[in-house]
């Protein structure tokens, strides 16, 4: 076990899961990104070659050249742009619920062993339950989506329970809808400090990404020239270049690993939230003091 361990499962207050998830993921920097490179990472790849290949097809549609319609590979690059568009969602996706799950059982793995995490395990429950997260996330998407269509108000409501739900399925080992039922019983009488907990690290995170994606953002207003006054409508589908894509790029990429911070700090609000219903963590340390006494 590790001289800087961090005991998860504990009661916390707002700040105390802040300071704890920036914590975890200094101490556990070097082997949870090991982790984390391995499994995620060609998932993140094929997604950024993707994307790139998106933005520079994607850029003949925003040429305004008269002469582009009797261009003979016109119908290529409209092939092209649906292929890359078809590859960046799937690739997306799969990057998506990987890095979650990855980060998930992570912390799972980390919690059980004392600090001490078991990279085919890690790897093994991410595969194995990649459904189980697609699966919660379209039942949670089409909740909290409808929530949000029907008033903003209950969209809301919706969300701070369903956001643990990913926890809950795999910290409870419970299925697609026992995980869904339980987020609003863990949550009850605990809506607002969940709910500022989560507004607050979404905060953190939001300027985070505002910062990387600014500049791919300056540099496209710099290129249309809306600095300048020059603005012109043939600019427009010149300011996707190399650099503008590259600028993207980090920013998505940036996006994926600061959505790790959001993922420790659920993680955290879930074992917060479970230590006030059940103590499980308190009756993990006496059961365990127990032991060590009888030795």
């Amino acid at each position: 076990m590790s001289n800087q361990y961090i005991e998860l499962k504990k009661k916390r207050e707002l700040g105390d899961i802040l300071s704890d998830t920036f914590a975890f993921l200094r101490v556990e920097f070097k082997p949870f990104f090991n982790t984390f490179l391995k499994i995620v990472g060609p998932y993140i790849l094929v997604f950024l070659i993707s994307y790139g290949f998106y933005f520079s097809s994607f850029s003949q549609f925003l040429n305004f050249d008269v002469n582009s319609a009797s261009n003979p590979f016109e119908a290529f690059s409209s092939l092209y742009f649906i292929l890359a568009l078809i590859v960046l969602i799937f690739s997306g996706l799969a990057s998506y619920v990987m890095s979650q799950a990855v980060t998930l059982y992570y912390i799972k793995s980390y919690s059980e062993n004392n600090g001490v995490i078991n990279f085919e395990e890690i790897r093994s429950n991410a595969y194995k339950n990649f459904w189980n997260f697609i699966g919660l996330g379209i039942i949670v998407g089409l909740s909290v989506g409808i929530g949000f269509i029907m008033c903003c108000i209950p969209g809301i409501f919706l969300y701070v329970p369903l956001s643990l739900s990913f926890a809950i399925m795999v910290f409870s080992k419970r299925n697609v809808t026992d995980a869904f039922g339980y987020s609003f019983d863990l949550v009850k009488d605990h809506w607002w400090i969940t709910f500022a907990t989560i507004f607050v690290v979404g905060i953190i995170v939001t300027i985070a990404t505002y910062a990387f994606g600014l500049p791919a953002i300056i540099y496209q207003y710099a290129k249309m020239g809306i600095f300048s006054g020059a603005m012109d409508a043939e600019n427009f589908g010149n300011f996707v270049d190399p650099v503008y894509i590259i600028l993207n790029l980090i920013s998505t990429l940036a996006q994926f690993i600061l959505n790790i911070i959001s993922l420790v700090a659920i993680a955290l609000i879930y074992f917060n939230l479970n230590e006030i219903k059940n103590n499980e963590g308190t009756f993990e340390r006496i059961k365990k003091l127990g032991r060590d006494l009888d030795n």
